[in-house]
């Protein structure tokens, strides 16, 4: 017999006090009544699942959710003690460990160039994203994770497959120039061409994208990092000198240009004297960073003229009356448009939400399942 709750009862915490009783919507909103036996599909659908979309970055993870945006943007680092294999810390706070740990605890980047290096650490970070954003949940959420275009079917069946053993109910993945594409507003749908640049930590991703495909594209896994490798081995040859990671990153965001700045700006830079031992201090200005990370922006450059070698006559023609869309937190490089619009002689601009924009664009992609469904990547 259905029994009647009053109007404001919480229907699926009353049915969880309730064994195989399932909340039906009375004739009276807001009232509900329970039935014995399986819901059926309306009844299921009466609790929407979740939907996540997952920027599975070398340098951050990003996590977009239906109704409310990025709610979480941290980096892909993660703190494991040797002792007893436990997790120490995920993403900011494992971050600042990174060169400052004692012997008995790592910190680890588990994605390197833009895929897995470490699986059982990718899928513990995923498990720990996933119930960070999803605490109270009732079913398994969908998820959409973003992969580099490039990568091999071995690749993605492991993303796919750490993602449902961190708790996901079905996992679907989508290239990034795609994501990045969708986020950014580009009209992906239409048949004209769209050229977009995505610069991420690991890797770079160049596509020219036109009815929701990918119709020439190349992946160079060249980003950040190797920005900051380069600006690293500049410092230690020029000045003896050894930074860390984090320095180099810092240098970077603070005073990095792609061309020669009209006025140039300076830094303080702390590091160990290679000759002496000790803790020294130097100046640095933005020239010298330009000048140390030119060849791995050559790479990038070199792809993009690859890419619009082979672009089809008539995409090439939309291309140039668009421009590029460049996205990614590499794309945030002072003057890296600039340097781009003076090798090709295409207008190239940076798209709003740069960082967040493949993240954004997995959301969406999840969200448009029906629309988007023939772009995503088979995990096969």
């Amino acid at each position: 017999m259905a029994a009647p709750v009053g109007p404001g009862t919480p229907p699926w915490h009353a049915a969880l006090a309730r064994p195989g009783h399932y909340p039906v919507e009375d004739r009276v909103p807001g009232r509900y009544r329970y039935t014995a036996g399986a819901p059926h599909i309306h009844q299921q659908e009466h609790v929407a699942r979740m939907k996540i979309g997952i920027d599975l970055g070398t340098a951050n993870i990003l996590v977009y959710i239906k109704g409310k945006g990025v709610v979480l943007n941290e980096p892909s680092v993660v703190a494991i003690s040797d002792d007893d294999n436990r997790l120490v810390a995920v993403g900011e706070e494992a971050r600042e460990m990174i060169g400052r740990t004692p012997g008995n605890v790592r910190a680890i980047r588990p994605m390197r160039d833009g895929v897995i290096a470490d699986y059982l650490i990718t899928e513990a970070m995923l498990r720990y994203v996933i119930n960070k954003v999803a605490r109270v949940r009732l079913f398994k959420p969908d998820v959409m994770i973003s992969v580099p275009s490039g990568v091999t079917s071995v690749e993605k069946r492991a993303v796919r497959d750490a993602a449902l053993k961190a708790g996901a109910r079905d996992a679907f993945l989508i290239e990034e120039p795609l994501a990045a594409a969708i986020g950014s507003n580009v009209p992906i749908s239409s048949p004209s061409g769209n050229l977009i640049i995505d610069i991420g930590g690991g890797t770079s991703e160049i596509a020219v994208i036109a009815l929701g495909g990918i119709v020439v594209r190349q992946s160079v896994r060249v980003g950040g990092n190797k920005l900051d490798e380069a600006l690293t081995n500049y410092i230690r040859r020029k000045y003896n000198l050894m930074i860390g990671d984090r320095t180099a990153e810092e240098i970077k965001i603070a005073i990095g240009s792609a061309l020669p700045m009209d006025e140039p700006m300076t830094m303080e830079v702390k590091g160990r004297d290679m000759i002496a031992g000790l803790p020294r201090t130097i100046p640095i200005t933005s020239t010298e960073v330009t000048e140390a990370i030119e060849q791995p922006l050559q790479q990038i450059i070199t792809a993009v003229r690859n890419v619009l070698e082979d672009t089809p006559p008539e995409l090439s023609s939309d291309i140039i009356d668009k421009g590029m869309v460049m996205s990614g937190g590499g794309s945030l490089l002072r003057n890296l448009d600039t340097l781009l619009t003076q090798v090709t002689g295409i207008p190239c601009h940076v798209a709003e939400n740069a960082l967040n924009s493949v993240a954004v664009g997995t959301g969406l992609a999840l969200e448009h399942f029906g629309q988007f469904r023939k772009s995503l990547v088979s995990a096969s």
